[in-house]
């Protein structure tokens, strides 16, 4: 079994408890890209067995959120899990629609953000999370992003929140995002809520759940490795190459340097990436 599922993790769980759950089932190395905090919900996409060898791939994706953010309160990890530090009353111009617009949409194009201090950036060797644990200071530096679109879904005044839809580069930090918006409000804030809708061409609406995996044959709903660079071009090799192929031989192969799907006989192999006229097995 090798490929990737798309899990809608659900609150509470963390990324690993998923990787652990599927890992059970299936008796497959397992692993994942972009990790999710446990408050968040949404697609984390689950490499299974070979499928663990397309993380180079998915490192870049960008994606799509769906998040609150609740005004008036700062907490120390930048969400509901961590414990308030400041308070402050809420003008109630701030859910005017328009302005609220005009500021989500302030934030699209590139610019510079700072990760919060409640994260797993290695600074120095050592996870920022963790520098915040031992109350010990450090300097983070400014990550550059990039906004595509900010949405205005939802003002829900009697709670103070509002709900937004963003999609952003990698790398990009909604919890960092939601205290900038309302800074930009002017006024304090802290995401309340984050559903990740989309990475890549992942959508949310193609995702299983943990209770799913656990009554239904994941193949049915694997993303085989061939599906998922279905857009490449395929190489035909003979026996007598791909026997070469697999021993991680180069072959030469006059095409276009790229990557390309491997077939013999008409059956799928693997992946190859062809340079300067020489193919070379990259997953089979």
């Amino acid at each position: 079994m090798d490929g990737i599922i798309l899990i809608n993790k659900e609150q509470n769980w963390t990324s690993n408890d998923v990787v652990q759950k599927v890992k059970k089932i299936t008796g497959e190395k397992i692993g994942h890209t972009g990790t999710l905090d446990p408050l968040a919900t949404g697609v984390l996409p689950i490499l299974v067995g070979k499928g663990t060898l397309l993380c180079k791939y998915l490192i870049d994706h960008d994606k799509t959120y769906v998040a609150k953010v609740k005004l008036g309160i700062k907490t120390d990890t930048a969400d509901l899990e961590g414990e308030v530090i400041q308070k402050m009353d809420v003008n109630s111009n701030v859910f005017s629609r328009d302005r609220l617009k005009d500021v989500l949409n302030s934030f699209v194009g590139k610019q510079k953000q700072i990760p919060p201090i409640y994260s797993a950036i290695k600074i120095k060797g050592k996870k920022l999370y963790e520098y915040a644990r031992s109350n010990q200071k450090v300097e983070i530096p400014e990550r550059e992003i990039e906004i595509y679109e900010m949405e205005l879904i939802n003002i829900l005044e009697e709670s103070l929140e509002i709900e937004f839809k963003v999609s952003c580069s990698k790398g990009t930090y909604i919890r960092s995002l939601c205290e900038d918006i309302a800074i930009k409000l002017e006024t304090i804030g802290t995401m309340s809520s984050l559903k990740r809708i989309r990475v890549g061409s992942f959508k949310i609406e193609d995702a299983i759940t943990i209770g799913d995996i656990e009554h239904i044959d994941l193949r049915e709903k694997m993303i085989t490795i061939e599906e998922f660079f279905k857009n490449k071009n395929r190489i035909d090799l003979s026996n007598r190459e791909i026997k070469l192929f697999l021993n991680g031989v180069k072959i030469t192969r006059k095409v276009t340097d790229g990557i390309y799907r491997i077939y013999s006989d008409e059956k799928f192999v693997g992946i190859g990436v062809v340079s300067n006229n020489l193919l070379k097995r990259d997953i089979a």
